[in-house]
């Protein structure tokens, strides 16, 4: 009989499919920019437009759209077309939450 310590008799855990966690790194990624994570509490609060966010987080316009292209190939928002503007939402409440969470997380240490 060998000792391993306590580590020893520690089952695996279940994992999901390899698919799955190349798309949860990927919208890991997309999450990992200060202005993108800037973009996702701004889009909890309410849809908006790309002026509102210029304004709101003090960057380019160029920038913006650079960032939400990330965020929209990610899946992680979702652009919607009213007449001249396209409005900005979050595809769901999941990824609000991830970033709610980390934000939450830095301001502990």
């Amino acid at each position: 009989m060998h000792d391993h310590g306590p580590c020893a008799e520690t089952p695996a855990a279940p994992l999901p499919p390899k698919e799955t966690l190349t798309a949860a790194g990927e919208i890991l990624r997309a999450l990992a920019a200060p202005v993108r994570i800037a973009i996702v509490l701004q889009l909890r609060e309410s849809q908006r437009c790309v002026h509102e966010l210029v304004g709101a987080l003090g960057v380019t316009q160029p920038l913006i759209s650079q960032h939400l292209r990330v965020l929209k190939a990610a899946g992680v928002v979702r652009g919607e077309r009213n007449g001249r503007e396209v409005m900005y939402r979050l595809v769901d409440d999941h990824l609000a939450h991830i970033v709610i969470d980390a934000v939450a997380h830095a301001e502990e240490s």
